[in-house]
């Protein structure tokens, strides 16, 4: 199963909204290799934009570019240290609540993994088998039954972007 078929169709359309973000906020140099653009400054000066929920989106759904929107599930989904929030959404109203981070750090895609790794299995999420779709760095992880969360990493230029999304009882949104 994909990454995408653990996403219900509100949480899917929040996410593709933050995918589009994380698209828009790289561009591509004469030499072909993707550098951040004028976006990622914007972020990191800590403007804040709310964006209007897709059609298919839960009325619940909050998105926020350039900071964590509010409730936030961070013990949930932790900010990796010295990592800036590109965006991020959050509906705690549906079944599962869904939650998903996009984040930038100057640090490896291993190093990312590993944070989130051990931000998840310390909370009782097992790591699936895979750790790349496409040759994108992508792992997912599963507790019980119907929660999930899946990372994925792209690195260039020394900046590693990260996407984090989760599928989560309502008492663990928090």
């Amino acid at each position: 199963m994909t990454a995408i078929g653990y996403f219900k169709p509100a949480g899917l359309a929040a996410l593709a909204a933050v995918g589009a973000l994380v698209l828009a906020a790289c561009s591509q140099t004469p030499s072909g290799q993707a550098e951040p653009s004028q976006p990622a400054t914007v972020a990191a000066t800590h403007s804040t934009l709310t964006a209007s929920p897709s059609p298919s989106a839960s009325p619940n759904t909050s998105a926020t570019v350039g900071a964590m929107v509010e409730g936030f599930p961070k013990q949930l989904l932790p900010l990796m240290t010295g990592a800036t929030v590109v965006s991020s959404s959050f509906d705690k109203a549906s079944t599962p609540s869904t939650a998903a981070l996009v984040g930038t750090v100057t640090a490896p895609t291993a190093s990312v993994i590993d944070f989130y790794s051990k931000a998840l299995e310390g909370q009782g999420f097992k790591a699936v088998p895979g750790d790349n779709v496409g040759g994108v760095a992508s792992k997912d992880f599963v507790r019980g039954d119907n929660e999930t969360v899946n990372l994925s990493v792209v690195e260039a230029a020394g900046v590693s972007t990260f996407t984090i999304g989760a599928n989560v009882a309502a008492e663990s949104a928090k």
